[in-house]
């Protein structure tokens, strides 16, 4: 997702452009991996040293409500990215050491539901975790 894409999902839904908005979409764009809330707060106070982890969870919860940004946990850590495909069916791996993400096409779905017959899956999150090249 690209960040105009974001401004317009945030303008539909009556949220006004802010400052912190702004930094916090451009912090998500510039860096294509899962991030905690304190990398964002630490990269924030450089310039807003009163950040407050209220503002930029609000934010956060916002952001992923509307699909903007992805969310998934990772050693028991709440961490985001910015929306890799809007919309688009997708699964990922991630690097548990960086975050680093990688789409993965397929979806093991199929193959999965043949051994739950009678049983109705309303959804599913898939993600295979492990070390990225860089990080072997």
């Amino acid at each position: 997702m690209t960040i105009d894409e974001a401004w317009r999902i945030l303008l539909e839904h009556q949220y006004k452009r802010t400052k912190n908005r702004e930094t916090i979409l451009q912090f998500f764009s510039d860096n294509n991996r899962y991030m905690t809330a304190l990398e964002l707060k630490n990269s924030m106070e450089t310039d807003n040293p009163g950040i407050s982890f209220d503002t930029i969870y609000r934010n956060l919860a916002t952001f992923t409500e509307l699909g903007i940004l992805e969310e998934t946990e990772l050693s028991g850590e709440r961490h985001f990215r910015m929306q890799c495909d809007h919309g688009v069916h997708h699964h990922h791996f991630i690097c548990t050491a960086c975050g680093t993400t990688k789409s993965i096409p397929h979806c093991p779905m199929e193959h999965i539901t043949v051994n739950l017959p009678n049983f109705e899956v309303e959804g599913h999150k898939f993600e295979v975790y492990g070390k990225c090249p860089q990080c072997l």
